[in-house]
């Protein structure tokens, strides 16, 4: 006597196999044209959160000079926030690094966004006429900036892309090489 099962079984399995082909044919079309067919995931999509690949956290901080500036509104520019502190002696050796990218590259749309550890007006504007830096060095009262990056260490660096979404994180001091590096990455290189 004849089994019927059994072609009802491989009528199961080439289902199936016909299934996961289709499946894993759709994710990878999916992965080649991105979220929308642009290649990219729109940042409104993102989760915010300061990891790679996430939506930047907002925050509003003022200069050493008193006035506000918004990581919202540099949406368009590539935006290094690092934190800092006076005290820091890997913050130091970096600095001029800093300071010297943002001069090649502020009229490429370079913007640095130098987030102080908590300090007084007084020790953070000493700090900008010793090492000669004109990006921005912003205050953060209470440290909250800080504490919505969940920084822990410095320096740490953040390298935010136009669209405002996390590219790079960096905790430790940097060197030229991989200063060059990550800005190249977003697309600032001579």
């Amino acid at each position: 006597m004849r089994d019927r099962r059994k072609p009802l079984q491989n009528h199961y399995i080439q289902g199936g196999l016909v299934l996961a082909l289709a499946l894993a044919v759709a994710f990878v079309m999916n992965a080649r044209q991105g979220y929308g067919g642009q290649g990219t995931t729109p940042a409104t999509a993102l989760d915010v959160d300061p990891t790679p690949g996430s939506l930047a956290p907002e925050f509003s901080l003022t200069t050493v000079d008193g006035e506000v500036v918004s990581l919202s509104e540099l949406r368009g520019k590539i935006v290094l926030v690092n934190f800092w502190a006076t005290w820091c002696g890997p913050c130091q050796i970096e600095m001029p690094a800093i300071q010297a990218r943002f001069e090649q590259y502020k009229d490429d749309g370079f913007v640095v966004l130098a987030v102080n550890f908590d300090e007084s007006q007084e020790a953070v504007e000493g700090f900008r006429n010793e090492f000669d830096l004109t990006f921005e060095l912003l205050l953060d009262p209470g440290a909250e900036v800080q504490k919505l990056y969940r920084n822990r260490s410095y320096p740490t660096s953040f390298f935010i892309d136009a669209q405002g979404v996390v590219q790079i994180l960096h905790i430790g001091v940097m060197t030229e090489g991989q200063l060059d590096s990550y800005l190249e990455q977003l697309g600032l290189s001579t």
